[in-house]
């Protein structure tokens, strides 16, 4: 048998460091399922016993290392050479779920079978991983042209809206996770840029009424990219001044008018956006004062320029009315909840910030060593919904407090850089770019899950990596991870 077809693999084939550490998570994460379901009081669990999460999640867990072990056995080229077969297979089992699924917690993106549900999102990002690489590495690929850009995005972009179809917008939002693999295959840092300006701009947007925040976008842009006549220096400080003058005396200006019209502020629509006039209005003078007569370089990095800021006004505009308008009225409180925590009223404390108050309080509670193993009482009342899935990171700082967050915080950082060191020995362009794919995605689910446990980031439910209870997580990654360990296991082969 010719040895790039070889399919047998020896103990010494695979990376001992990669499994350590899977297995090490998954086996935390059972523990930490186990310790949500203990009652001190109520019979011993039963760790085959499938009417609780931690025998289903012990089955998994055999399930997953039988799977491992199959993969090890195909032959590596397989995972290439049907890539876009596997990839398209876990696009059809998408849209299903909007006709033969269940609804969890308002999103159709669950199959149901007898006791057990199954999420085909874990297996799409699976899916997308190889068939980015499969086509990131096949010859002809330029990310310097707009059609190997356009073809890229694609790839990730058409789970993405299939899966938002399903109004599970936590599950879309890890798919972008790719775009850090497209940077390291060469994508301009151009699109990286505007994708920090069009991420501010929605924060932004969702924060505050957005025409104080398109003024100071304009105001930042007269000062700093268009630079007027000479002769209308003098003059163009004066009114770029008073223009700003304006806008941070605005709410006190606007009140006075007001008064002086005898009105109230519902009477006015949109009373602020007056105030973007003086703005515009010295933006256009100082663009065509230097648009015109100038060399056709300088003309095309103003309409760059221009286009930018358009961009990011847009982007400002269309996410307060998305927020107001279109947003359910759950999701505005959670985001309000997010960007306004101070705002938090009684209220919400019970409703909408209900689980991120009690998630930081668990977290908090355990201190430096924590509570001890199976000694959570936050975990054993339940405060905090969803503790074996989406928050099961609180049954860590509650229990093992610093220390076990530390050690969590600690295996998750050595697993990603370690796939990182796995995806530069690779020979294979296909092995390397699938292994920054598998890198991106849990770098994603982490730092999300970890952040929304803590308030920093707003409550989207995705799965911590490895931890969180649930078949199809654990499912997808551990073929993540398994086609890893095959792919590196013969990377002297590619």
């Amino acid at each position: 048998m010719a040895a790039s077809k070889r399919t047998a693999f020896t103990i010494g084939d695979i990376d001992k460091r990669l499994v350590w550490l899977y297995l090490a998570l998954v086996s935390i994460g059972w523990m930490m399922i186990y310790s949500v379901n203990y009652d001190p009081n109520g019979p011993l669990l039963g760790v085959f016993d499938l009417t609780n999460n931690a025998g289903k999640q012990l089955l998994f867990i055999l399930a997953c290392f039988a799977m491992i072990f199959v993969i090890m056995m195909t032959d590596w080229s397989f995972w290439r050479t049907y890539s876009f077969i596997i990839y398209l297979f876990t696009l059809i089992l998408l849209p299903g779920t909007l006709i033969f699924g269940r609804e969890v917690n308002g999103a159709m993106a669950w199959y149901q079978f007898g006791g057990f549900s199954f999420q085909p999102s874990e297996l799409a990002k699976f899916g997308t991983s190889l068939a980015m690489a499969g086509y990131l590495s096949s010859t002809g690929v330029d990310l310097g042209t707009w059609r190997s850009r356009i073809a890229a995005f694609l790839i990730f972009l058409v789970p993405v809206g299939i899966i938002m179809a399903q109004s599970d917008t936590g599950s879309a939002l890890i798919f972008f996770s790719f775009f850090l693999v497209l940077y390291r295959e060469g994508l301009s840092g151009t699109w990286y840029f505007l994708g920090a300006i069009a991420m501010l701009s929605v924060i932004l947007g969702l924060a505050w009424p957005p025409a104080y925040i398109m003024a100071g976008y304009i105001a930042i842009y007269n000062f700093l990219i268009i630079r007027p006549f000479r002769k209308l220096s003098r003059l163009w400080w004066t009114l770029w001044t008073l223009t700003v003058a304006l806008t941070v005396s605005w709410p006190v200006v606007s009140s006075v008018l007001l008064d002086w019209m005898d009105k109230k502020e519902g009477e006015i629509a949109n009373f602020d956006l007056y105030m973007l006039g003086p703005h515009f209005l010295l933006a256009t003078i100082a663009f065509f004062s230097n648009y015109w007569g100038k060399a056709s370089f300088i003309q095309a990095a103003l309409l760059r320029r221009l286009s930018v800021l358009l961009m990011a006004c847009g982007l400002v505009f269309a996410a307060n009315f998305a927020s107001t308008k279109l947003l359910a009225p759950h999701q505005q409180q959670r985001i309000n909840v997010w960007l306004n925590p101070s705002k938090t009223t009684a209220a919400d404390a019970r409703g909408s910030a209900y689980n991120m108050l009690h998630s930081k309080m668990a977290i908090g509670s355990g201190g430096i060593m924590g509570k001890g193993y199976l000694n959570g009482n936050m975990t054993k009342l339940k405060y905090v919904p969803e503790q074996t899935t989406d928050f099961i990171f609180c049954t860590v700082g509650e229990e093992h407090g610093f220390v076990g967050v530390l050690v969590v915080v600690g295996l998750f950082t050595f697993l990603l850089y370690h796939i990182t060191v796995i995806a530069e020995r690779q020979r294979s362009n296909f092995s390397r770019i699938y292994a920054y794919s598998v890198a991106g995605i849990i770098f994603i689910h982490f730092v999300v899950n970890v952040g929304m446990t803590m308030g920093i980031f707003p409550i989207i439910g995705i799965p911590l990596p490895f931890l969180s209870y649930g078949g199809s997580s654990l499912i997808g990654f551990s073929l993540m991870i398994g086609v890893l360990l095959k792919l590196d296991s013969n990377r002297n082969l590619a």
